[in-house]
């Protein structure tokens, strides 16, 4: 991650402090990458592929990861993009990312539908929340272009599209005042837990991923970046390992405590689960934290393994992790059809979360690759039309 040069106390108005240049931390798209297969694994129903992803073993899941890993690269990106363009190109690419992620919703909602005809699934039509959208695509529509009716597993994109549009005065307040800043987020994430504040969905409920409450993670991810500096020594401590560790072996303890229920007094069980999700639960977010911290202690930035084929793998999803993220939708539909209409059989879920994967790896791969021909391409026209013309 990178560090801030040194500054003493700000106040509001101070000229903000400058990142070092550093190279890319590995960990932040090797992290989003695994979170990527590991939301595509969780999105099959009934896949024996979800028990390799944490949901199993604790209290949070990828979602939390993705969520703070945005918030980290939001803050590099955009902090970047101010400090070669100003406020005033930092804000552009702020929104112009923010209505990629809108588009890409907006597509993903009518591919969603059009592969739910195509497998002519009621089932399938009514899991995935497309039913209505095939039997009154007008007004469906309009609320899905105004953020207010999504397909299932789609919920994340909406959030972003927020997020990413008022990222320009979340990065102003964290620049200038980063720990009341981050106060704020906390207390309004502890007012939507008091009164229960909620974000209205169509044609009923509410927002699944309430960006209310959801959003102290993007802030927690960008204020780790710039403020967490000087938190590191207590992050890296033995206490707060130690507290990490006993933390993540109750919520393991806990999670499995379906098939342990004569060692887990019943008043527990019922006091924590079921877990709410769509606002945050306080047992998920200290859940992630504890993650995070053992984490960044047994995994350096150097680590040698960043670089094994696994990884690598990884990083290439993570490094195009809109299209991706898209992509495992989809696949987690066909998967779902496949596993509905031929087999829901052991060997039959483990091919289709071994393809999903496998799809999404190559799928990213040749992103990077029509990436990297662009930019040799552009850096090639560029250099000949630096050469004068002769006269």
């Amino acid at each position: 991650m990178d560090d801030r040069t040194h500054t003493s106390t700000r106040l509001f108005g101070e000229t903000p402090p400058e990142f070092k240049t550093a190279s890319r931390d590995l960990r932040i798209d090797i992290a989003r990458g695994i979170a990527l297969w590991w939301i595509f694994l969780d999105h099959v129903p009934n896949n024996i592929g979800s028990w390799l992803t944490p949901r199993n073993y604790g209290f949070c899941d990828a979602a939390e990861i993705f969520m703070f890993i945005s918030g980290v690269t939001c803050a590099l990106a955009y902090d970047r993009a101010r400090q070669r363009e100003g406020w005033s190109g930092m804000i552009g690419r702020s929104l112009r990312r923010g209505w990629d992620i809108y588009a890409a919703f907006l597509l993903l909602t009518l591919a969603c539908a059009i592969l739910v005809y195509l497998a002519g699934s009621d089932d399938l039509a009514d899991d995935s929340n497309t039913r209505i959208l095939l039997e009154h695509p007008g007004p469906t529509l309009a609320h899905a272009a105004i953020l207010q009716y999504r397909p299932v597993n789609t919920d994340v994109l909406p959030v972003f599209v927020i997020f990413h549009a008022l990222f320009a005065p979340l990065l102003w307040l964290l620049l200038r005042a980063p720990n009341v800043t981050l106060g704020l987020s906390l207390l309004l994430y502890a007012l939507v837990h008091v009164f229960g504040w909620t974000v209205p969905a169509w044609p009923g409920g509410v927002w699944f991923f309430n960006p209310l409450a959801w959003q102290l993670l993007i802030v927690l991810g960008a204020w780790s970046v710039i403020e967490g500096a000087k938190f590191r020594p207590w992050v890296m401590s033995r206490w707060a390992l130690v507290l990490a560790v006993l933390y993540l072996a109750c919520g393991l303890v806990l999670a499995q405590s379906w098939s342990i229920a004569a060692l887990i007094p019943p008043f527990l069980t019922d006091l924590l689960f079921p877990l709410d999700k769509s606002n945050l639960s306080p047992v998920r977010l200290l859940h992630f934290v504890a993650l995070a911290i053992v984490v960044l202690r047994f995994i350096p930035r150097n680590w040698g393994a960043l670089s094994t084929p696994a990884l690598v793998c990884a990083r290439w999803c993570g490094e195009n992790s809109l299209p991706i993220y898209c992509l495992g939708v989809l696949l987690a539909l066909a998967s779902q059809f496949t596993l509905l209409d031929l087999s829901e059989g052991l060997a039959m879920q483990i091919l289709v979360s071994f393809a999903g994967v496998s799809i999404m790896i190559v799928v990213a791969r040749l992103l990077n690759a029509i990436s990297l021909k662009r930019e040799r391409t552009s850096g090639w026209t560029q250099a000949i039309d630096k050469i004068p013309l002769v006269r």
